[in-house]
């Protein structure tokens, strides 16, 4: 359920280290070895037998699919260009920056959004400390009956137990389910569809497929690679499934004579100004160079996205952590004003 593949911090530390052996004149297996003893675990294991296949007479590109899921396939398929295009030193670089430039994207969303999940999070501690405090007040009373402002069940101890199984079984269920369904199901090709036609996620998604897509693209027809199997390449590197599953689409298309902008337009996954900039490069004879310039736009875009998607998930989390100070403010005061109305009937 757990990918094993090495993250994108180690491959952009490790491509850049071996692009500056390999520079330097460092036999390719040896420059494997030498990085593989600055990292440990699963990526220096890999590494070695990475290593050791090569010096057993494998090619890179077979000694990398060996590993299984240890390197992504945008690894395995570039280095395949750049062997038969004698320029692996350079493509390493260019996959180094890429993979910085993804692991920074990531601790940024993740900085943007640890504030809102503290708060989310303080607030489930909050419930789970006025549960027990309910609890505590009950017994207090000469164990009368307790106020159950969160449910039937939720006051005390056991109430505060049973309220923190819900809410973390619950972040449990999805994202569980969601590994379950994108991993073991090959659910991603199903999900993802979905995910793009919702407001603000679907635009952050795209736009960080496009700026991957336009990106590999770029590469792997500088580096030589056929069309169909650049865009397969390139359609990969989005990790989005509606981009991977349109692959057989695009490819047929070209294989019947279509332009890649007619190709790319039956899928509806890009926006017309990108197609029309492609339909511009094709006629030009600039294809990779445009790809190359529109994946650093697309890349700012897909970083303004994100942060109106965290933006948008903070106001989610204030507006649900109101929801259940609200609910609270009623349930505390319709209880007294029972209470009142109660001792107003006794008086009659």
């Amino acid at each position: 359920m757990f990918s094993r593949r090495i993250g994108w911090h180690d491959l952009a530390v490790l491509c850049r280290k071996l692009s500056t052996m390999l520079q330097s004149g460092v036999d390719i297996a040896k420059a494997f070895e030498i990085a593989a003893r600055q990292t440990r675990g699963r990526t220096q294991a890999a590494m070695l037998d990475v290593s050791t296949a090569i010096k057993a007479g494998s090619d890179v590109t077979s000694a990398l699919q060996k590993q299984g899921e240890a390197f992504p396939p945008l690894v395995i398929h570039m280095v395949e260009a750049a062997e038969s295009g004698g320029a692996v030193p350079e493509i390493l670089v260019e996959l180094a920056d890429h993979y910085e430039n993804q692991s920074k994207l990531r601790t940024a969303f993740l900085v943007s959004i640890a504030w809102p999940m503290f708060q989310l999070f303080a607030a489930i501690l909050v419930i789970t400390g006025v549960i027990v405090l309910l609890g505590w007040i009950a017994d207090l009373q000469g164990g009368g009956e307790p106020l159950e402002i969160f449910g039937p069940g939720l006051v005390g101890t056991r109430g505060a137990i049973i309220f923190l199984s819900i809410v973390f079984g619950t972040f449990a269920l999805f994202f569980f389910g969601y590994q379950a369904v994108t991993r073991l199901l090959g659910g991603q090709k199903f999900l993802d569809p979905f995910l793009l036609k919702l407001p603000v996620i679907g635009k952050c998604l795209q736009d960080f497929a496009i700026a991957r897509y336009a990106w590999t693209f770029a590469l792997t027809q500088q580096t030589g690679m056929p069309m169909n199997r650049s865009i397969e390449a390139s359609l990969k590197a989005t990790n989005n499934g509606a981009f991977m599953t349109a692959t057989p689409t695009m490819n047929d298309k070209i294989g019947n004579g279509a332009t890649l902008h007619q190709a790319m337009a039956v899928t509806g996954l890009f926006p017309q100004d990108f197609l029309e900039m492609v339909d511009v490069a094709e006629t030009s004879g600039t294809v990779p160079e445009m790809f190359q310039r529109n994946s650093a736009i697309f890349q700012d875009k897909a970083r303004r996205s994100l942060q109106a998607l965290t933006a948008v998930l903070g106001w989610l989390v204030w507006v649900g952590v109101a929801v259940i100070i609200l609910y609270f403010v009623f349930r505390v005061a319709f209880w007294y004003i029972g209470m009142i109305q109660d001792a107003l009937d006794g008086t009659f």
